[in-house]
C-alpha cells in the first residue's frame, strides 16, 4: 500500500505546437521596411500585398444587403442558384467542358483557405508528398505542412517538357499524391500555355496524380491572348477526372472581404470535399452565397476592373525601368515581377528609402531572391506617387 501511495502520476509527453513547426510568416519580416516607407513626407505607397482597393460592384453589394435578413444555416454546397452561376461562368469566360454542370462546383470560404486545408480535405497524410511551383505563393507549402506531408517544390515549365526528369532524384512518384499548379504565377505572372497543360494533365494521370490548378488571377492577361485552364477540353480532353480548378473573385470583382471563391472539376473529388466540408461546418454565409451569384453574372465590373490595373501598369511599368529595374514575366496578373540585378531585400530597403513598399522574392522560394514583387492594387494616386519618385530618383 505504501509503494501505491507514493508512486508518481506519469509525466504526459510536451505537446508539439504545429505552430512552433512552421516557418514565420513572410510579411513579419517588412516591418522595418514599411515603417522606414511610412516616414515619407508624402506617405507611403504600399505595393507589398495584393489586396483590391477599389469599390466593390454596387450590384453586388446590393445583393449582399438585400440577402442580409438571413436566420438559418446556410448549405456547404450552396444554393442551386449561385451553384448553376459558377458552372455557367466557367463556361462562358473559362472555356470549361460541356460536361461541367452544377455538380461540378463548390462554392468555399476564400481561395487560401482552400489551398492550405486541400491536402488534409483529399486524405493526404505524411506518407505522401505535395508538389507546386518553385517560385510561388507559401500556401502550398503550408498545406502538405498541415499534414506533414513532404513538400516538393518543380519547375513546372521543365515538369511539362522533361516529365519525371524535372522531379528530385530521392522522390518516390507512387507517394507523390498532388500537384499544385498556378497560372497566371502569384509572383511571377507567367502563363503556362494550352500545350504545357496538356502535358502535365497527361502526366499526372499517367500516374494517378490529383491536379489542382489555382487560376484566381485568369481574368488579367496583358502580354498573352487567353489564359487556358485546366476545364478547357483542350487541355483536359473533356475528361475532368483527377482534375480540380480552384477560382477566387476577390481580383476580378474586388471581393477580397466578402471571402468568395470555390473549386470545380471531378465529381468525385467534388464529392469528397463536401462530405469532409459538411463535417467541419465550413459554409459560406448566405449573404455572401448572393453577393457571390450577382458577381459572377455580371462581366461588366470585371472588364472595367482590368482597365483600372492595365492603366496602372502603363504608369509603373516605365518607371521601374527608367529606374533601372528589369520586369521578367509578368504577362498577366496583379504583379510586376522585378529584378534591380542584387538580393531582393536590398531592393526592398532602397525602395522603402523612397516611401515605397514592395515584397522580396525570397518570400516566394529559394530560386526568386534576386526579385522584388510588385503589386497593381493601389489608387491611382498612390501608383502615380511611386512612379514619379522611382523618376525622380
Amino acid at each position: 500500500m505504501a509503494d501505491a501511495e507514493t508512486t508518481s502520476a506519469p509525466t504526459p509527453a510536451p505537446r508539439r505546437s504545429l505552430a512552433g513547426r512552421l516557418p514565420a510568416f513572410p510579411w513579419d519580416a517588412l516591418a522595418a521596411a514599411k515603417a522606414r516607407a511610412a516616414e515619407h513626407p508624402d506617405g507611403i505607397v504600399d505595393l507589398s500585398v495584393g489586396t483590391p482597393v477599389d469599390p466593390t460592384p454596387a450590384c453586388v453589394q446590393q445583393a449582399l444587403a438585400d440577402a442580409a435578413d438571413s436566420p438559418g444555416y446556410p448549405t456547404t454546397i450552396g444554393t442551386p442558384a449561385l451553384r448553376e452561376e459558377i458552372a455557367d461562368f466557367l463556361h462562358r469566360r473559362r472555356g470549361a467542358a460541356a460536361a461541367l454542370t452544377a455538380e461540378h462546383v463548390l462554392p468555399t470560404i476564400g481561395s487560401k483557405e482552400l489551398v492550405a486545408h486541400l491536402p488534409f480535405q483529399l486524405g493526404i497524410d505524411a506518407d505522401d508528398a505535395v508538389a507546386f511551383p518553385h517560385i510561388a505563393y507559401p500556401t502550398y507549402d503550408m498545406g502538405a505542412r498541415f499534414v506533414g506531408a513532404r513538400p516538393v517544390p518543380v519547375d513546372i515549365a521543365d515538369l511539362a517538357a522533361r516529365g519525371d526528369a524535372a522531379l528530385p532524384a530521392d522522390l518516390d512518384l507512387g507517394h507523390l499524391r498532388l500537384l499544385w499548379l498556378n497560372s497566371p504565377s502569384n509572383p511571377t505572372g507567367e502563363v503556362l500555355d494550352a500545350q504545357q497543360l496538356t502535358a502535365i494533365v497527361a502526366w499526372a494521370r499517367e500516374r494517378g496524380i490529383i491536379i489542382a490548378s489555382d487560376e484566381c488571377y485568369a481574368l488579367l492577361p496583358w502580354t498573352v491572348r487567353e489564359v487556358p485552364s485546366i476545364l478547357d477540353p483542350r487541355v483536359s480532353g473533356g475528361d475532368l477526372t483527377g482534375l480540380l480548378c480552384v477560382h477566387s473573385l476577390s481580383k476580378q470583382a474586388n471581393l477580397a472581404g466578402y471571402r468568395a471563391a470555390f473549386v470545380a472539376g471531378d465529381p468525385d473529388l467534388v464529392g469528397e470535399l463536401i462530405a469532409v466540408r459538411k463535417q467541419a461546418g465550413m459554409m459560406l454565409p448566405s449573404p455572401v452565397q448572393a453577393a457571390m451569384t450577382a458577381a459572377l453574372g455580371d462581366d461588366e465590373a470585371p472588364s472595367a476592373q482590368h482597365e483600372r490595373y492595365r492603366a496602372r501598369r502603363h504608369t509603373l511599368l516605365p518607371a521601374l525601368e527608367s529606374a533601372g529595374g528589369q520586369v521578367t514575366g509578368s504577362q498577366a496578373g496583379l504583379y510586376l515581377w522585378t529584378t534591380f540585378g542584387e538580393d531582393g531585400m536590398t531592393t526592398v530597403n532602397r525602395l522603402a528609402e523612397l516611401g515605397v513598399l514592395v515584397a522580396p522574392g525570397m518570400f516566394y522560394g529559394e530560386g526568386a531572391a534576386g526579385h522584388v514583387r510588385i503589386a497593381l492594387s493601389a489608387t491611382d494616386e498612390r501608383i502615380a506617387a511611386a512612379a514619379s519618385r522611382l523618376t525622380s530618383r
